[in-house]
């Protein structure tokens, strides 16, 4: 039998918990169910995790610590204030469209019988992708290309543009992808 070098297998439980998160219509997903996939005990799942929860925890963390990461890229590498909103809407569903069992996750369907503490991380996240919203529009409105007073509800509604898509995509059964034809309604928000 191959030995894991330390993280591997942590990584490999998070891996395939996210896979198991790809079919929308599967049933609950237990650790017993994980740890069979894996060929583990759940004892052995259990070396790595301390609960369920704190394995969702890790996939949250994937989450934030990726889509975060590609903000601040966003921002460090586009100067223009309206084009930095867009790149963010685009890294946003091509994140979604590209981690599906992570998009049931993000909106909240894969936290439902958890622990309410990730529900509220969750919450958190997209509070911060809002934000990111904000910020990217105030720098467009000191490029004049905003109204200072439509800020926040510019931010607000291009939050919800991108929730909706990824909530249409996961209840779609991952059929209906975030970015088709979504250009048309960005050009909308941002006139």
């Amino acid at each position: 039998m191959a030995t894991t070098k330390p993280g591997e297998r942590k990584l490999q439980i998070l891996q395939t918990l996210a896979a198991m998160l790809e079919h929308p219509k599967g049933e609950k997903i237990t650790t017993a169910a994980l740890a069979a996939k894996l060929d583990v005990s759940e004892a052995a799942l259990y070396r790595h995790f301390a609960s369920k929860a704190q394995m969702f925890e890790g996939l949250i963390e994937f989450i934030e610590s990726t889509v975060f990461g590609l903000i601040n890229q966003i921002t460090q590498q586009q100067e223009n204030g309206l084009s930095q909103v867009q790149a963010i809407i685009g890294m946003l569903l091509n994140f979604s469209e590209r981690n599906p069992g992570m998009t049931r996750v993000i909106i909240g369907d894969a936290l439902v019988n958890e622990d309410e503490r990730l529900q509220a991380r969750m919450n958190q996240f997209v509070e911060r992708v809002e934000l990111a919203f904000k910020q990217a529009l105030r720098t467009a409105v000191a490029q004049g290309q905003v109204k200072e007073e439509e800020v926040a509800t510019r931010a607000n509604m291009i939050t919800n543009l991108v929730m909706g898509r990824w909530h249409r995509f996961a209840k779609s059964g991952f059929k209906q992808h975030p970015s088709e034809g979504v250009q048309a309604q960005i050009a909308l928000l941002l006139v």
